[in-house]
């Protein structure tokens, strides 16, 4: 994430050595465009449309600094739009931020209100403990490759409206103590 973009600088990789080599820290001046919600919009737009399953995994405070705080945010929403317009599943680690702002309660409160918004909304899990940093990200990337293979793919049909827009869904199971996780609605294009 840099200045609201997302700054690829590494493509899609099974070499985890490979892909290790390119991690850099977030850089970016937070009035430049401090919202890390532009950045993972920026990332969505720019991937190219794909039938295999895409997931974005987000290390982020989660604070706004663009937008402020509170229980409505566009930028929030916009990348949840997004995100579920494109079928990209949005998995979030809390890590605290510097400054005032990665001290502040309330903006840290809203933050992992945030990442947890957008995780939930899209079918992703979100991670933190407490406001601190976490000790490891090993059980948080455990849990992660858990859930990853152990994915199942639905497909339905939608009835198609007049324009085109989202439409609730929910899920059940008759399998006891099954847990499904996805989104709680998908976005149908509109019919003919």
């Amino acid at each position: 994430m840099r200045n609201g973009t997302a700054d690829i600088l590494q493509n899609l990789t099974n070499d985890h050595a490979q892909a290790a080599k390119a991690l850099r820290l977030p850089l970016g001046d937070a009035g430049a465009a401090g919202s890390p919600y532009f950045s993972l919009v920026d990332l969505i737009k720019r991937w190219p449309e794909s039938p295999v399953r895409r997931e974005i995994l987000m290390l982020s405070d989660g604070i706004d600094r663009f937008g402020g705080s509170g229980p409505s945010n566009p930028y929030v929403d916009s990348a949840i739009e997004d995100a579920q317009r494109a079928g990209v599943i949005i998995y979030s680690i809390y890590t605290p931020g510097t400054g005032h702002f990665g001290h502040s309660f309330w903006r840290m409160n809203w933050g992992q209100n945030y990442l947890s918004q957008v995780s939930d909304e899209t079918g992703g899990e979100s991670y933190y403990l407490g406001f601190g940093a976490p000790v490891s990200l090993a059980p948080y990337l455990d849990d992660l490759t858990h859930r990853l293979t152990r994915q199942y793919l639905l497909t339905f049909l939608a009835k198609p409206e007049k324009k085109a827009g989202f439409q609730q869904v929910k899920l059940r199971t008759e399998v006891p103590n099954a847990e499904l996780v996805a989104a709680d609605r998908v976005y149908v294009p509109a019919g003919l």
